[in-house]
């Protein structure tokens, strides 16, 4: 008695590959009004800092920024895309699984100036929590505030998404405009900064609006604490 045929097998279906960008240099471009295509898809970008993923979205396109463990195809089976997948929030618990999840930042730029100013470097504020939170994603933290020491105001100065400086400020008693000023001259006339807002701080917001930076994309970090890459998208 003969068997049947088996079936023939189909075509190998090619595992997905997403292009790999420079995020920094995605970043300085939007600086610049250079954005990337909105085309509905999504690339992925190396982590600036051990530990620490997240997803950058502009215009009609998303940044990845995803340990190699996770795979381009477990990726889109997230349901990630340019059209707001990336910053799904189901999407996002996945990838970071029991690990710490960021606020949904808007993401500023703007340029540094070179003009000096009168911050200092204030080690007697870096336990404040303004930057232990820049200590957790970025890296390089320098922390200055004003020469006098009662005054506890403070702004960072680090590498943060993409490896680009990032400025944080903490204060409440008037200084705000003197120490992004600051930390703006502490950097070469038209070096791309970042500044991460949260847009429900709508002060902080308009604070840096007025102050000539721009929105170009918004951002959400997290530090993964996976059980399964290989289960993700299942």
């Amino acid at each position: 008695m003969s068997s049947a045929p088996s079936p023939t097998a189909g075509p190998a279906r090619e595992p997905l590959r997403v292009p790999r960008v420079d995020l920094g240099s995605m970043l300085r471009d939007a600086a610049a009004g250079r954005f990337p295509p909105s085309d509905g898809g999504f690339s992925r970008a190396t982590p600036w800092k051990d530990g620490v993923e997240g997803a950058v979205a502009f215009t009609g396109h998303a940044v990845m920024v995803v340990a190699d463990d996770v795979s381009d195809g477990q990726l889109a089976g997230l349901g990630v895309h340019g059209f707001g997948g990336a910053h799904e929030p189901r999407t996002t618990l996945a990838l970071a699984g029991g690990g710490p999840i960021g606020v949904l930042d808007a993401l500023l730029v703007g340029h540094g100036t070179g003009a000096g100013g009168p911050l200092v470097p204030r080690a007697d504020l870096a336990e404040t929590d303004r930057a232990a939170h820049a200590g957790e994603w970025r890296t390089e933290v320098d922390v200055y505030g004003l020469p006098d020491p009662q005054v506890a105001s403070l702004a960072t100065l680090s590498r943060g998404i993409g490896g680009l400086p990032e400025v944080g400020i903490q204060a409440e008693d008037g200084h705000a405009a003197t120490l992004l000023e600051g930390v703006l001259g502490r950097l070469p006339r038209g070096e791309v900064v970042l500044a991460s807002v949260t847009p429900g701080n709508a002060r902080s917001l308009r604070f840096f609006l007025r102050r000539g930076f721009v929105p170009v994309a918004s951002e959400q970090l997290w530090k993964p604490r996976r059980e399964r890459a290989a289960d993700l998208g299942r």
